[in-house]
């Protein structure tokens, strides 16, 4: 070495970081590769990356041969850098010394800090430039690798270390995944991401958390006259209705508005259908246990054939109304298949305030207006409200509950009908 001239020595040296360089950046970028993508692309047949993918396949081996390398060209720097400081300088210690360091700035500069911040940048395009290169050479250095891995997993087994090198996918929890589309970005357009997010907490919310409460559910009373029930069937806006008597068995079933437009059909007018008509047109009611949850749930409405269940507590009184479709709207976003819009539940104020309908879901409340109430107590706005005051509130009571100001506008028959919710100041 001592026979080469500077120019060549330096020129060795400037090979050696590069070398270095280059391992530091094929470390970098394959360890921090997007596997899941990597995948992908194996799936299409992208050569660079099925090439890549067998690299990663046996990680040991890997690195072995990327720290070999690596640690070879770094040896070999401190190596020249010293023959170059005694040549010019001579054997002093501080000559040595500046030597030393001057080998220390420049591996970490150039052969480790910056070529690993470069391949941190662009690791799918660097992994699978060095992996061509990695490769055969890992071919050509694999009895050496062997050995060195040999003495590395003997030397782990002696700290008692279990190794799963080979386990390039772990599996992700919900809550990863679930944080990973939330943080996508441009990536996932923002109504797709709305839609994923949602379908993940289907498995939280319980069918209590949506239902129509008992108390707002329309319906009839079958031990009425023909007469009565016409009329009634005329008021009613809703696609199904709840029928019931009072006999011990109450609930009959539900009446399918559909049906009795196909049965005017077969009548000269609605006043000509008779209740024992109607009774053939009722289908017969499905029950879904309080608390169940709405993945569930939906996988049951599949199953069963049914889009509509009347949800009862384990003392088996009925306690609210489901349908598919409010499943589909905590998915999608709320749409209509009712003669009745849910918008109307939502009226603004000329002072920018809302006037709400008390049947509405707390979840729903926070959805659409974006407020913060709380939503593991009371289901909906008049249970919040009720739970406040323990009490029925009369008409033109203000309150305030999380901040927010609220107005009772009108109550009936223990239940608080509507409130006005005033803009934040």
């Amino acid at each position: 070495m001592n026979t080469l001239s500077i120019s060549y020595q330096f020129v060795i040296l400037i090979a050696l970081l590069a070398i270095a360089a280059f391992f530091s950046l094929a470390e970098t970028s394959l360890m921090t590769l997007n596997r899941y993508r990597l995948k992908h692309l194996v799936s299409q047949g992208n050569h660079a990356a099925i090439l890549t993918n067998k690299l990663l396949s046996s990680p040991a081996k890997l690195l072995g041969v990327i720290l070999l390398c690596k640690e070879f060209a770094s040896a070999a720097s401190a190596m020249i850098v010293t023959i170059i400081t005694v040549r010019l300088y001579g054997e002093g210690q501080i000559a040595l010394m500046a030597g030393t360091l001057v080998t220390t700035f420049l591996i970490l500069i150039f052969g480790e800090v910056s070529p690993k911040v470069i391949a941190a940048s662009k690791p799918e395009r660097f992994a699978f430039f060095c992996g061509y290169i990695l490769y055969p050479l890992l071919k050509i250095l694999y009895p050496i690798v062997a050995v060195v891995n040999f003495f590395v997993l003997s030397f782990v087994k002696i700290f008692n270390v279990k190794l799963d090198l080979n386990n390039n996918l772990h599996a992700i929890s919900m809550d990863e995944l679930r944080s990973i589309i939330s943080e996508a970005g441009q990536f996932i357009p923002n109504q797709h991401r709305k839609i994923l997010l949602n379908v993940f907490e289907l498995e939280r919310i319980t069918v209590d958390d949506i239902m129509i409460p008992h108390t707002f559910v329309e319906t009839i009373d079958f031990d009425l006259m023909d007469e009565e029930i016409i009329q009634k069937l005329l008021t009613f806006q809703h696609s199904r209705i709840l029928v019931k008597t009072n006999s011990p068995d109450s609930i009959l079933g539900l009446l399918n508005t559909q049906k009795i437009i196909k049965q005017l059909n077969m009548h000269d007018a609605l006043n000509k259908i008779t209740k024992d008509d109607l009774k053939e047109l009722i289908s017969e009611p499905y029950f879904i246990p309080s608390g169940t949850p709405l993945y569930n749930q939906m996988q049951h409405f599949q199953d069963r054939q049914e889009r509509i269940g009347l949800i009862v507590n384990e003392h088996g009184e009925f306690i609210g109304l489901i349908s598919l479709e409010d499943i589909l709207e905590e998915i999608v976003g709320e749409f209509n298949l009712d003669f009745l819009s849910k918008s109307s539940k939502f009226t603004q104020d000329e002072d920018g305030g809302w006037i709400v309908d008390g049947s509405v879901t707390i979840r729903t409340l926070n959805k659409k207006l974006d407020l913060q109430f709380p939503i593991d107590g009371p289901k909906t706005l008049n249970g919040l409200v009720l739970e406040y005051f323990e009490d029925i509130p009369e008409p033109n009571t203000s309150f305030k509950i999380a901040n927010h100001t609220m107005e009772v506008l009108q109550s009936h028959d223990r239940i608080v009908k509507s409130i006005k919710i005033y803009p934040l100041s």
